[in-house]
């Protein structure tokens, strides 16, 4: 009974767009290095530096906006790296992917106790506020759970329209999903795997840096370690979830949400009060899991996933 009143409240699905939206921009940004066939394990420490740099170029006086701008740079600079020894150089992509998560976390923390040493508790900053629609937020229940929301949650969903368009009606998204299947076929076109998978795993680095990002200028208005919180090894899941379509990964991204959602509910709950509160939180990853095993049995993976390729070879 008490999961059904918490099921039909609005705060509950408002809670649940909340949580999804750094997975969803996150999961895009994986998607769309994978399709290229490249697996970036760099999204968590990406996630965590995106997460300290547009919140610390807000704290120093940038707007909202440029600070999303920062996040995605900085994220591409680390897509860059990995790029570079992955892409061209050839080298493992599980090493490397590791690598850059250690590398970007470390440099988050290095950079938060250099620029602010005599912090004791994180500064707070302005995060973006919920945008009220017109109209649409009065509608009963719809309102307040889909259109009181801020304009990076929005954001985040646009971007799954985005990626679904660029992938499935372009040129760009065609060659894209042939240099992750066929990179053979693309250099018979004349065109550069080493190019395409560069600049989709720049573009994917960034889009995960913004997802690191709204977790601080957005779902809360500062930075503090560990705040990733193991979201970007979620977000690897969620793109075999989603057999590598945006479409279905947003599904796995909201069904996560519900998930985690649902668990912080239970746990005011008088269950709550008997239950070890661990147990709720490992309700959503255990139930991801489940559905992970039941999914990934039909996904069909990009057939140049994770193999180098030298221009000239078959």
């Amino acid at each position: 009974m008490e999961i059904f009143e918490i099921l039909l409240s609005a705060s509950f699905w408002a809670a649940v767009l909340r949580i999804a939206s750094p997975l969803i921009l996150a999961t895009m940004g994986e998607l769309i290095c994978e399709r290229a066939g490249v697996l970036n394990l760099g999204i968590e420490g990406i996630m965590v530096f995106g997460a300290f740099a547009g919140w610390m170029a807000v704290y120093a006086g940038l707007g909202l906006w440029p600070g999303v701008l920062v996040a995605f740079a900085a994220g591409a600079m680390f897509g860059l790296v990995h790029a570079t020894l992955t892409v061209p150089f050839g080298l493992s992509q599980h090493v490397v992917g590791l690598g850059i998560t250690l590398l970007a976390t470390s440099s988050a923390y290095y950079a938060y106790r250099l620029a602010l040493p005599q912090v004791t508790s994180p500064p707070r900053i302005t995060p973006f506020q919920p945008l009220n629609i017109p109209v649409l937020s009065d509608i009963p229940f719809l309102g307040p759970a889909l259109f009181s929301q801020t304009a990076l949650t929005y954001l985040a969903f646009a971007s799954v329209a985005v990626v679904a368009l660029v992938l499935f009606r372009t040129p760009l998204g065609l060659a894209l999903r042939a240099a992750g299947e066929n990179p053979s076929a693309v250099e018979a076109q004349g065109l550069s795997v080493t190019a395409l998978r560069m600049g989709a795993v720049m573009v994917g680095s960034g889009l995960m840096a913004v997802g690191g990002a709204f977790l601080t200028m957005s779902a809360f208005d500062s930075f503090f370690f560990e705040m990733v919180n193991g979201r970007g090894w979620i977000c690897i899941a969620l793109v075999v979830f989603g057999a590598w379509m945006p479409g279905k990964a947003l599904l796995g991204a909201l069904l996560f949400a519900a998930f985690d959602a649902l668990q912080i509910r239970m746990q005011q709950t008088p269950m709550g009060a008997h239950v070890p509160y661990q147990v709720f939180l490992m309700v959503p990853y255990v139930l991801s899991i489940l559905a992970l095993v039941l999914m990934s049995r039909r996904a069909e993976v990009p057939a140049a996933l994770m193999v180098p390729y030298n221009r000239g070879e078959r």
